[in-house]
């Protein structure tokens, strides 16, 4: 039987990256149902809703590098580049693409078709050799000095923009509407795959995998502030076994859930790392 949420009588908690995982466009067994890599909405930004619409677009943006970049300015992270040191090899850019777990090496390799002349392009076959592990082998020393000299071009931003969205945020915001989930709702799946990436184990979709074991969505008749509340649960046991600081889900998602900013209504307070953040 499938629990209720512990909304009512829970209180808040006092108390970076994505793992590898299977490119979307692949087709086997692992993939997310094929309705999630559909664009999340075919209206113009004037239409669009839910965190889709540009204004709330901006505003995940903010809240994820607040927790990636500990900085609310995310775009000026497209230069940012460095080995964090969780096994990953070098993390960059706007999301956190690395080299260890595939999303780096594609977005370099779609933006060189596009523009084969450009500095990263000397770099694909290191990176394709170090795809997989934390390795720096033939990116050193010239890579992180390429990554951010490109990021200084409009076209190289763009590319980051659109892998983005492609792996990350459309599929997340098409799986979430289809839960019948709203803004809120649609900005903890976007957090979700982009700090876990794509995959079943334990990537989002084992994530809402398990989620929905134990409780219905709203698309299913559930409630919503009860589904995303066990969603948070799911998601932080595994931040806690894999010993990742889960503030970004304590003292960021959950208040704005027992705050009941479902639709990601500003002003917003939070959290991450300690330290605070607000957005009037």
């Amino acid at each position: 039987m499938k629990r209720a949420g512990r909304l009512l009588f829970a209180t808040v908690p006092l108390v970076a990256v994505a793992v590898y995982f299977l490119v979307p466009d692949q087709n086997t067994d692992d993939d997310p149902p094929s309705d999630a890599r559909k664009p999340t909405s075919t209206a113009s930004p004037s239409q669009q809703a839910g965190l889709a619409a540009p204004e709330k677009k901006d505003l995940a943006q903010q809240i994820v590098s607040s927790a990636e970049n500990s900085s609310l300015d995310w775009r000026a992270q497209y230069g940012y580049i460095e080995d964090i040191g969780d096994g990953r090899g070098y993390t960059a850019g706007i999301i956190g693409f690395t080299t260890g777990t595939h999303d780096l090496l594609v977005l370099v390799e779609r933006y060189t078709k596009d523009h084969p002349d450009n500095a990263l392009a000397r770099y694909l076959p290191a990176l394709r050799e170090v795809d997989g592990s934390d390795s720096h082998e033939g990116l050193d020393p010239g890579f992180t000095t390429a990554w951010k000299e490109e990021s200084e071009k409009p076209a190289f931003r763009r590319a980051q923009d659109t892998e983005r969205d492609r792996v990350y945020f459309d599929p997340a915001v098409r799986l979430a509407e289809r839960d019948g989930l709203g803004t809120l709702g649609q900005f903890i799946y976007y957090d979700a795959i982009v700090m876990h990436g794509p995959g079943t184990d334990p990537g989002f979709y084992g994530l809402r995998r398990d989620a929905m074991a134990e409780a219905d969505t709203p698309a299913e008749g559930g409630d919503e502030k009860a589904y995303l509340d066990i969603f948070l649960d799911v998601r932080r046991k595994v931040m806690k076994a894999e010993k990742r600081d889960t503030s970004r889900v304590d003292t960021a998602q959950r208040r704005f859930l027992y705050d009941g900013k479902l639709e990601l209504e500003t002003p917003l307070e939070w959290k991450v790392y300690g330290q605070a953040y607000k957005v009037p």
